[in-house]
């Protein structure tokens, strides 16, 4: 890599406000906001909406879509397409 052109590179606390849980990770986002880690050191806190903790396709809340029921429907108010 080149020297003086990358963003500093450190550890960083993502809070998932939805969920109530946080993660401490490495990223070049920084954030003017800090928190008292588990470790007992402080790192910058970065504040998410959603993350793997309560988004519902990872929690398993995901809803699935009857795609193929819309499509019989559709097709039986229009009719199919080329039937004419």
């Amino acid at each position: 890599m080149k020297p003086g052109i990358h963003p500093p590179y450190g550890p960083v606390v993502f809070r998932d406000k939805a969920a109530g849980s946080a993660f401490l990770t490495r990223s070049t986002v920084t954030s003017d906001k800090t928190i008292m880690w588990e470790d007992g050191n402080t790192y910058p806190v970065v504040d998410v909406e959603i993350s793997s903790a309560s988004h519902p396709f990872y929690t398993g809340t995901a809803r699935v879509l009857d795609t193929a029921g819309r499509v019989e429907r559709f097709e039986r108010r229009y009719g199919r397409r080329g039937a004419n």
